[in-house]
């Protein structure tokens, strides 16, 4: 059956494609058609066939006299096929022990004899397998006819190499110098797009490709397409390839599954492979651990543990890498105990597997843990990346371990790691967290290069700590570097006005984080407004904004019930209290600040019955807890806790510093005891709160006069407790840093650096 064309040599540039109409049942013959338009319209060689003669071959015709008598001989007489077969184990030898000279040698004397050209293809494989590839497209230019295996070799060398570009350029030479790409060519380039991003050209290619007859019949090159679509995020067009290929194979389901698992769609990763599976296709340790990391993503255990299963029936239980997404599937569903059982039977844990486990158990909440798997692993004489000195810091920091952490700053100095931009935003966060800013923005000036993210951990750094202002010098200051803010820049913003209340302020950079065309503000800008609205009074305009951005977020509604709480608005504080319940009947957070509020308005009958509705739904309030870091070791304490093995001491220095206090005008706030107490009682709480124990511990047990009290808490410091610490800074000349649930507050000499805003 002939072939419809309609204008057969018409050629569309912008998309690299030739349009042709032809009957479905004629393919084979389309794609002849296709491939002489191809040949036509570029103007391409006409490839030659080798044909059995004695004839000299082409390139032989300019050579000297005696070197064509000699060639003439040899292909009469067998001559030429045992040097060829001297020359080619002579090279095999050199690639053997790496030897760049020998092969320069070899080379040198093939082509005084003529050889030179016959022997491209080994002289460039020998150059690219001793890693040298400007010596094998030196070879490689010099000769004007290439056989496709030297092609070929050439792109994909270049491309392992990170010479992508290189690799391109070579592939897009081949036609016009004769040679077809094959499956081998496609399968290599197609990476050599997506490590650019090149889109359109990669789809150019894949055209050809189909043109060629090797788009979608050969699994090779299919399995390529869906790893080029995939890094390009079109997942669509991948999974459309992956659908035509015949014969799928392990590689091009993989392909697909570590696609959807980049692009965060883990539950398509799951399906496709539990296609594969009922296909009857055996899983390798990549697609095994790919769908693990896709199960701790979903915080699908059980799925997770019949993987696991898998892997150790598989005989795959030893390879690192299934080991490390054991240890990340784990650690992402919360099962730490199960995460460490399986660190503990490994053999030799390496680097990364230390790494993983490590990362699992700051990410839990598990600090001390991995802290001591941490000192462990240096005892193991393995040296930490920046992962690893990343995920410890971030341990310090959530411990306000100032010490330990500075331990860490010595190692990644030691390990040359300061220069890393993810360690460099871990030792900014980590000093920003425990309050000493100073050597946050020390560590910010040491930067050669400032980049966004180190940007964002310094203003971010500044805005916990009350500093507003400095915060916003330094988002101002973007502009000027030719950094563009992101969400994280416009969320630090916004929380240094909120810490410094900065209304106005706060107010025209959330005008133009929403007239920014670059980014969608999220929840947690929105809740930082509401926040920042609320603590002015501004009760209604917060209002009023979460209904008009339609905001279904719980915390935002929580932030501005806890607005009503400061304000004692109680109207308001139901309203927003049935849209909480109705968006998480179960929110204890909610119910505590409703309970609250009744309390500090004196609505007892109103408490009792909250409470009632918190012990029907088995809701707790988290009780307010106090951390000290005394000579290297974490002390604890919780209100109204006389437990401590050094209670009475403590009591006997907290009495000391009351006393004290009073002197300077302190009289104890009752409105923040919101229990139904006498006068007396309520008085006596206030004294035993657990960040007044704290203090008094540190100033009774630490031997360092000079040294800043550093005091961690979970939970809201009252302000009782606050007017409390500005007043025992002045009396025993220590800084006192407090960090809270909130914020952090520095007091020195009376004053704390919120200005008494929080």
């Amino acid at each position: 059956m002939g072939l419809v064309l309609e204008n057969p040599t018409r050629f569309d540039p912008t998309y690299g494609v030739w349009f042709i109409t032809w009957d479905v049942n004629s393919l084979a013959l389309c794609q002849k058609e296709m491939q002489r338009c191809l040949l036509e319209n570029l103007n391409w060689l006409t490839i030659q066939h080798a044909k059995a003669s004695p004839t000299l071959p082409r390139f032989l015709k300019s050579s000297s006299c005696a070197v064509k008598r000699f060639f003439a001989t040899s292909l009469n007489g067998g001559s030429l096929s045992d040097s060829l077969q001297l020359y080619s184990s002579l090279i095999q030898q050199c690639i053997g022990t790496k030897s760049i000279t020998d092969i320069a040698r070899i080379q040198s004397h093939a082509l005084k004899r003529g050889f030179h050209h016959i022997l491209v293809n080994k002289l460039v494989d020998a150059y690219l397998k001793c890693g040298r590839v400007g010596y094998a497209r030196k070879v490689f230019d010099e000769v004007p006819h290439r056989h496709i295996v030297a092609w070929n070799s050439m792109i994909a060398s270049h491309i392992r190499n990170g010479r992508s570009e290189e690799a391109i350029e070579l592939y897009l030479r081949m036609v016009p110098d004769g040679v077809l790409p094959d499956e081998f060519t496609f399968s290599s380039v197609f990476k050599a797009f997506s490590d650019l991003g090149l889109v359109r050209e990669g789809r150019r290619a894949h055209g050809q490709s189909v043109i060629l007859g090797l788009g979608v019949s050969n699994v090779f090159v299919g399995s390529a397409l869906v790893d080029m679509y995939a890094k390009f995020g079109k997942m669509r067009d991948a999974r459309l390839v992956s659908d035509q290929v015949v014969g799928k194979d392990v590689v091009l389901y993989t392909a697909l599954i570590v696609g959807y698992s980049h692009h965060g769609e883990d539950g398509e990763s799951l399906q496709v492979f539990k296609n594969m599976t009922r296909k009857g296709i055996d899983a390798n340790e990549y697609t095994l651990s790919t769908i693990l990391v896709c199960c701790g993503n979903l915080k699908n255990v059980d799925s997770g543990k019949l993987i696991h299963g898998l892997i150790i029936k598989t005989g795959l239980d030893s390879t690192v890498t299934s080991q490390t997404s054991l240890l990340t599937m784990y650690s992402k569903c919360g099962l730490v105990g199960d995460s460490l059982m399986v660190f503990q039977q490994l053999n030799d844990p390496n680097l990364v597997t230390w790494t993983s486990v490590i990362a699992g158990l700051v990410q839990n909440g598990r600090e001390e843990i991995a802290l001591m798997k941490f000192r462990q692993m240096l005892r193991s004489s393995v040296t930490p990346n920046s992962f690893t000195l990343s995920s410890v810091l971030r341990a310090c920091s959530s411990l306000a371990m100032l010490e330990q952490g500075k331990q860490i700053h010595a190692i990644v100095m030691k390990f040359g790691l300061d220069v890393d931009k993810y360690v460099g935003a871990a030792l900014i966060d980590f000093y920003g967290k425990c309050g000493s800013t100073e050597m946050a923005r020390s560590v910010f000036d040491g930067f050669l290069e400032v980049d966004l993210v180190s940007m964002n951990s310094m203003i971010y750094g500044y805005a916990q700590n009350g500093f507003g202002h400095e915060a916003l010098q330094l988002f101002n200051r973007m502009k000027d570097l030719g950094l563009k803010p992101n969400n994280v820049t416009w969320l630090g913003a916004l929380l240094a006005c909120n810490s410094a209340g900065l209304l106005e302020e706060g107010c025209h950079i959330f005008s133009s984080a929403r007239n920014d065309g670059n980014v969608e503000l999220a929840k947690d800008q929105y809740a930082c407004m509401v926040d920042l609205l609320g603590r002015a009074g501004k009760l209604k305009v917060a209002e009023m904004l979460i209904n008009k951005a339609n905001i279904s977020d719980v915390v935002t509604w929580r932030t501005l019930l806890s607005a009503c709480r400061i304000h004692g608005d109680v109207e308001m504080a139901r309203r927003v209290m049935k849209k909480v319940i109705g968006l998480t009947p179960e929110d204890g957070g909610s119910h505590v600040l409703m309970s609250n509020l009744y309390a500090s308005t004196g609505n007892w009958s109103e408490v009792i019955e909250m409470k009632s509705t918190m012990r029907e739904m088995r809701l707790k309030k988290n009780r307010a807890m106090s951390w000290v870091d005394v000579e290297r070791e974490i002390h604890t304490f919780m209100a109204g806790d006389w437990s401590h093995p050094n209670f009475r001491d403590i009591n006997e220095k907290l009495e000391e510093l009351i006393e004290k206090v009073k002197e300077l005008g302190y009289v104890p706030d009752t409105r923040f005891v919101l229990q139904h107490l006498d006068e007396e009682k309520k008085i006596r709480s206030l004294y035993y709160h657990s960040e007044k124990l704290a203090v008094a511990f540190t100033l009774w047990r630490s031997t360092n006069k000079n040294t800043t009290i550093r005091v961690l808490k979970n939970l809201r410091i009252c302000g009782d407790c606050h007017t409390w610490m500005k007043l025992v800074s002045k009396i025993v000349g220590r800084d006192i840093i407090a960090r809270d649930a909130k914020r952090f507050h520095h007091f020195r000499n009376g004053l704390c650096s919120c200005g008494d805003y929080w």
